[in-house]
């Protein structure tokens, strides 16, 4: 177990730079899931993660010839940006290496801290691997994004301000290579014990939940989630060691999960939040925890930087998985008036419509016939019902599709 007077130093340290940010009692989530939950915003945290707070504690320790070369690190975006702002204050070098799927959004706002960003490897091993290469070639320092004592004290900072503003009986942490999760459950059992601190991993990056099981480090041979954040393969011995002390257990959720519980802190929350930080409400979303009822139950949103790109997809399909898009083919006589019939009997059905496609030309088409593709905006699943039954009524076949 880490020492908490660590904890207290890296705390003052990062009084004047980082922002203390909310533990908000969450209203409708508690009340559809029956616990007390609050939502610890670190999306809301300046460069939009958590990762910031061990970042700069890191650098901060650096002697005045390791600050002079300068500083290196392999991140999937939100580490980079902490690395990248944190270096900026010190007015030093800093180069980030990132995966070459990292989203737009993470590497511009890398460079625009004005670190140099490089893109190699398929994920974050292999781009740490690149990483560590170059450190060695340029001398410069390699800031590890979790294994690292200073980067996990600086991330256990979080738990600090949780413990003094609610008393919480579970805290629900995102788990990659596990700096956050190792902070946060070292801090909880100096402090408040009986808190049953427990990881939450993606399924299409699990290794850390496998060997927490096995109580062995399991490493996976790939990782893919939409989670990029924890998008992690390998398991660090350092962090693990931590875990296996200080977390009573690792549960894990699927990217629809995931993607569902973006859309609800969006919609009900009103909060930007990434696949990783969203993993905690996906788990309560989707009752992968099992607990008494009306405990107090802490979620660390653990950042909000999600290219924009996958947030409209994730809206999209959303849209459509609860029913408020619906989207059909049907094949009319193509002559006038034809369509005019079918988009009365939407309108007088209530739906919407969004998009309309025609097309005349197919090979599979009878002469004299045309595909009509069409999406709609529609009031839940009784309304979709609704408008499949008048359409039959009028004696139209229709193709859905997703």
């Amino acid at each position: 177990m880490i020492d908490l007077e660590l904890f207290k130093a890296a705390r003052a340290g990062l009084k004047n730079i980082v922002v203390k940010t909310e533990l908000s009692y969450a209203s409708k989530l508690s009340e559809i899931s029956g616990y007390n939950i609050y939502l610890k915003k670190e999306n809301l945290q300046k460069t939009g993660a958590y990762k910031i707070r061990g970042a700069f504690n890191r650098i901060s320790q650096l002697s005045k010839t390791q600050k002079k070369s300068g500083v290196i690190t392999a991140s999937a975006g939100n580490h980079a940006q902490g690395v990248a702002f944190s270096a900026k204050y010190f007015n030093i070098r800093a180069v980030i290496i990132m995966p070459e799927s990292t989203p737009l959004l993470k590497v511009v706002s890398t460079k625009s801290l004005g670190a140099e960003v490089i893109l190699a490897g398929e994920n974050y091993d292999e781009a740490y691997k690149y990483a560590v290469e170059l450190a060695t070639k340029e001398k410069l320092e390699y800031i590890h994004p979790f294994a690292d004592d200073d980067v996990i004290i600086g991330q256990g900072t979080i738990a600090l301000e949780m413990i003094e503003e609610q008393n919480l009986d579970y805290v629900l942490v995102p788990v990659g290579g596990g700096g956050l999760i190792s902070g946060i459950s070292s801090v909880y059992k100096n402090i408040s014990p009986k808190t049953k601190i427990i990881g939450v991993v993606a399924e299409g990056a699990c290794a850390m939940k496998d060997s927490f099981h096995n109580k062995k480090a399991q490493n996976s041979k790939s990782v893919r989630t939409i989670a990029d954040g924890i998008a992690v393969r390998d398991v660090n011995e350092k962090n693990f060691k931590l875990i296996l002390e200080n977390v009573d257990d690792i549960i894990m959720v699927d990217d629809d999960e995931i993607a569902n519980a973006v859309l609800y802190l969006l919609e009900n929350q009103k909060l930007v939040v990434e696949g990783a930080g969203a993993v905690g409400v996906a788990a309560i979303l989707h009752n992968k925890i099992k607990i008494n009822p009306n405990k107090n139950v802490g979620i660390v949103l653990s950042g909000g930087n999600i290219d924009v790109t996958m947030l409209s997809l994730i809206i999209e399909k959303g849209l459509i998985k609860s029913h408020r898009k619906m989207q059909f083919k049907t094949i009319l006589i193509d002559k006038p008036g034809s369509l005019k019939n079918l988009t009365d009997i939407l309108c007088k059905a209530g739906a919407n419509i969004i998009k309309i496609d025609y097309n005349r030309i197919s090979t599979t088409l009878n002469y004299g016939d045309a595909i009509i593709s069409m999406t709609l905006e529609t009031k839940g699943l009784e309304h979709q019902n609704k408008v499949r039954k008048q359409l039959f009524e009028a004696g139209y076949k229709i193709d859905e599709y997703y």
